[in-house]
């Protein structure tokens, strides 16, 4: 397998507890499946913290950021049974690294991890 993009970013917990408070900032930032277990957690500030770090640097490892039509809900990021966080990918997604990497298949790597003031999200981008 050959790294194709690699994307970092870090977070300030404060900054998405504030935000969090608008329905709108969730609603526009987070997909319905996201909110839907977002639910069930206790500490919402770090679930979404950590989701927004990891869909930044998402869009930092494609290397486009936010352009191409890319929204930050078309990122989603959910945990297998034993908490391992990964992104769900769409046709949406499939598209825009196909057409940005110009490879037919690819792997996606994410590592999440928070403390109590921020919270970090780390993404490789795999052709296979």
């Amino acid at each position: 397998m050959k790294t194709i993009g690699i994307g970092v970013d870090i977070v300030r917990n404060d900054r998405i507890k504030s935000l969090i408070k608008n329905k709108n900032f969730i609603n526009r930032t987070f997909s319905k499946k996201e909110i839907s277990i977002s639910k069930k957690i206790l500490n919402k500030t770090n679930f979404f913290s950590k989701r927004f770090a990891a869909k930044e640097s998402f869009a930092k490892a494609l290397g486009t950021g936010f352009r191409n039509n890319l929204s930050f809900k078309d990122i989603e990021i959910i945990n297998d049974k034993l908490g391992k966080p990964y992104y769900l990918t769409n046709d949406k997604i499939k598209k825009l690294i196909k057409k940005k990497k110009k490879i037919n298949k690819f792997e996606l790597f994410l590592s999440i991890s928070d403390e109590k003031d921020y919270s970090v999200s780390f993404t490789i981008i795999q052709k296979i």
